[in-house]
């Protein structure tokens, strides 16, 4: 059971990323800012956070993530009766997904960086 709401805590999670990530495509129109946004699009009275500001939130999420597997480990390895083998091992599983994420979307930018530096001119 504990394992449906995880997966459900993750989904809203990766749902709240697509939602900051629908954030940054262009409106289709500025000039009227009384009308109602439609989906995907940014007002001009909205605050649209920086690439420096999604990528620090995500990194913060991993490190949450991982020392929250850390803190459920101890805690278990101490002989907590409130902690579970399965919670813990799912904390875990889910700090190293969010890890090998966040070092595959580092990859993926370093990987675009090099390719444009050597462009030609």
């Amino acid at each position: 059971m504990s394992n449906r709401v995880d997966i459900s805590n993750l989904l809203t999670e990766m749902r709240a990323l697509k939602a900051q990530t629908n954030a940054f495509q262009k409106p289709e129109a500025l000039n009227d800012i009384n009308r109602p946004a439609k989906p995907g699009e940014v007002q001009s009275t909205q605050k649209v956070p920086g690439f420096s500001e999604v990528m620090s939130d995500a990194v913060n999420k991993v490190n949450n993530l991982q020392s929250e597997a850390g803190t459920m480990a101890e805690s278990y390895q101490r002989g907590d009766a409130n902690v579970d083998i399965t919670d813990v091992m799912i904390a875990s599983q889910k700090a190293s997904v969010s890890f090998e994420a966040a070092v595959q979307v580092r990859n993926k930018l370093v990987e675009a960086y090099r390719d444009v530096m050597n462009m030609p001119i």
